[in-house]
C-alpha cells in the first residue's frame, strides 16, 4: 500500500533494490562512457567534438526532459513510467552496444538519454511515496549510498570490460540490469501518483527547452569548426535564443508550468542555482577531459584511468553526509563558499599532469583536494536549494537543481575543449593535449571560484536548514533530490 512500506521488509528493500538498480544505471552511464571515449575516438577515427557529442547527446536529453519525466510520472503513475523509462534505456542500450559508426553511436546516446528522463525523476519519487514517514529518510539514505557505491564501482567495471573485451560491453550490460529491474517493479514496486497534478502536461514548455538547449550546445560545439561568425553558428545561436526567450513567456502564461518562474524570485534559490551552475558546469567539463588525458598523456589503460579518480567518490561518500548535518546547524553559507575554493585548487592542481608524471606526486593531491571540495559544497548547496523554496514545490525546486547541473555540464562540455584551444584530432598528440588541458583545468577552476564568489554575495543563514536525506549527492554525484517531479511535489 502506497505510503505504508517498512524499510527492513522483504517488499521494502526489493524496492529500494529496483530504485538504486534503475537510477545507478543511468548514473553510471553518464560517467563510464568519459572512461571509454579514447577507446570509441581511436576506432571510429572521431575528432574532438564528435566525442563531445557522445556526451552531450546523452546529456542533452537528459536535460531537457527531465522536468518533464518527472511531471509525466505525477500524473499517470510514477512506477508506470519508470518502468518505461527502464525498458527505453535498455533498448538504447543495446543500440549504443551494436552502433556501427559514431554517427549511430551518437544518436542511441540521445535516445538514451530520452529512456533517462523518463526512469530518474521516478526512482526517488517512488521511495518518497511508497514509505511510512518514519522510514522515509533512511530509505532515501540506502538509496543515496547504495547509488554512491555503484557510481563508484562503474568507472572501474568499466575500464576492465574495456580492457579485457570491448567498449560495446560498457552498454550491452545494461540489458539484464534492466530485465532484473523491470522483474523486480512489476511483482513489487506500488504505483503511486500525485492527487494535485492536475491540467495538461507541458509538452509546449519541454519541447521549447529542449529545443532551447539543442541550438545552444550545437552552437558552442560546433563554432570552432565553423568558425563562430559562420552562419551555422549564428543560426544555431539565434535558434536557441529565440526559443529560451519563447520558453519563458510559455511557462509564465501558463496555469501549470513545467517549471514555475516564481521560484526565482527568491534570492537565495537564484543564487543557489547560480553556484550550481558555475561548479558544475566547471567540473562536467573537467571531467570530460581528464580520463582523455590521463589516457593519451599518461598512457594509463582505461582500468587505470578509472582507479584514478576513485579518491573523489570515496571522499564524498565519507563526508558529504557529516557536511549536510554542519550546514544544517551552522546554515550553508560557508561551506558553499568554502568548498568550491577547494574544488578550484584540485583543478589548478591537475594542471601539473605531464607526459611521464607520477600518480602519487601529480594526480592524487588533484583528486584528493578535489573530492574534499565536492564533498563540502554539494549537501548545504543542495539542501539550501531545497529550504529556499516553499515546501509544496520542494520536488520541483530540486528537479531544478538537478537540471541546473545537468544543463551546466553540458554546456561546459561544449565551449571548454574549444576554449582550451583542443579541436580536430588534437587530443591524440599528447604535446597539444597537455597544453590544452592546462588551460581547460585552469579556466574550469575559475568558475568555481566565481561560484564562491556568487555564494558569499547571495546565500544567507537565515533560517535553519532542515537535515533532509535530500542534501546527500545522489548516486550519478549530482545534487540530490527529494521527490523530482515536474508539477509539483512528490
Amino acid at each position: 500500500m502506497t505510503g505504508q512500506l517498512q524499510y527492513r521488509s522483504p517488499t521494502g528493500r526489493r524496492v529500494i533494490a529496483a530504485t538504486v538498480l534503475g537510477s545507478g544505471m543511468a548514473g553510471i552511464d553518464s560517467t563510464v562512457v568519459g572512461i571509454a571515449l579514447p577507446t570509441i575516438g581511436r576506432q571510429f577515427h572521431s575528432s574532438v567534438d564528435q566525442l563531445q557529442w557522445v556526451t552531450n547527446a546523452y546529456m542533452l536529453t537528459l536535460s531537457g526532459l527531465l522536468l518533464l519525466g518527472g511531471a509525466l510520472g505525477d500524473r499517470y503513475g510514477r512506477r508506470k513510467v519508470f518502468e518505461i523509462g527502464t525498458a527505453w534505456f535498455a533498448v538504447a542500450s543495446l543500440i549504443c552496444g551494436v552502433a556501427p559508426n559514431g554517427p549511430a553511436l551518437i544518436g542511441a546516446r540521445a535516445l538514451q538519454g530520452v529512456g533517462g528522463a523518463l526512469l530518474t525523476p521516478g526512482s526517488l519519487a517512488i521511495l518518497q511515496a511508497s514509505f511510512a514517514p518514519n522510514d522515509r529518510s533512511r530509505a532515501i539514505g540506502a538509496w543515496s549510498g547504495l547509488g554512491g557505491v555503484a557510481t563508484a564501482a562503474g568507472p572501474l567495471l568499466g575500464g576492465w570490460l574495456i580492457a579485457a573485451v570491448s567498449w560495446r560491453l560498457i552498454f550491452l550490460i545494461n540489458l539484464p540490469v534492466a530485465l532484473a529491474v523491470l522483474a523486480i517493479s512489476a511483482r513489487h514496486v506500488p504505483e503511486s501518483r500525485d492527487p494535485s497534478a492536475r491540467g495538461r502536461v507541458d509538452l509546449p514548455g519541454a519541447t521549447l527547452f529542449c529545443g532551447a538547449l539543442a541550438g545552444l550546445t550545437y552552437g558552442l560545439t560546433e563554432g570552432a569548426a565553423f568558425g563562430w561568425g559562420s552562419s551555422v553558428t549564428v543560426a544555431a545561436f539565434g535558434l536557441g535564443a529565440v526559443l529560451l526567450v519563447t520558453f519563458g513567456l510559455v511557462e509564465r502564461a501558463r496555469a501549470d508550468p513545467l517549471l514555475p518562474l516564481g521560484l526565482f524570485r527568491a534570492r537565495q534559490f537564484s543564487g543557489a542555482n547560480a553556484v550550481t551552475f558555475a561548479v558544475y558546469g566547471a567540473l562536467g567539463g573537467a571531467l570530460f577531459l581528464v580520463p582523455i588525458d590521463l589516457q593519451q598523456v599518461l598512457r594509463y589503460t582505461p582500468l587505470a584511468a578509472g582507479l584514478s579518480l576513485l579518491p573523489i567518490t570515496v571522499l564524498m561518500l565519507l563526508f558529504s553526509a557529516r557536511s549536510g548535518a554542519l550546514a544544517a546547524r551552522l546554515g550553508p553559507r560557508l561551506q558553499m563558499s568554502v568548498g568550491p575554493i577547494f574544488v578550484g585548487v584540485g583543478l589548478v592542481l591537475l594542471a601539473r599532469v605531464s607526459p611521464g608524471g607520477d600518480y602519487v606526486r601529480d594526480v592524487l593531491p588533484a583528486v584528493g583536494v578535489l573530492g574534499l571540495g565536492l564533498a563540502v559544497t554539494v549537501a548545504p548547496l543542495t539542501a539550501a536549494v531545497l529550504a529556499a523554496a516553499p515546501e509544496r514545490h520542494s520536488g520541483v525546486a530540486s528537479a531544478v537543481n538537478n537540471d541546473v547541473a545537468r544543463a551546466a555540464a553540458l554546456i561546459a562540455v561544449a565551449v571548454l575543449p574549444s576554449a582550451a584551444g583542443l579541436t580536430g584530432h588534437s587530443y591524440l598528440h599528447p604535446a597539444v593535449l597537455t597544453s590544452g588541458f592546462h588551460r581547460a583545468v585552469l579556466i574550469a577552476a575559475a568558475a568555481c571560484w566565481l561560484g564562491s564568489l556568487l555564494a558569499v554575495v547571495t546565500i544567507s543563514n537565515a533560517g535553519r536548514l532542515q537535515p533532509r536525506a535530500a542534501a546527500w549527492p545522489g548516486p550519478d554525484g549530482q545534487p540530490g533530490q527529494e521527490a523530482v517531479a515536474g508539477g509539483g511535489g512528490a
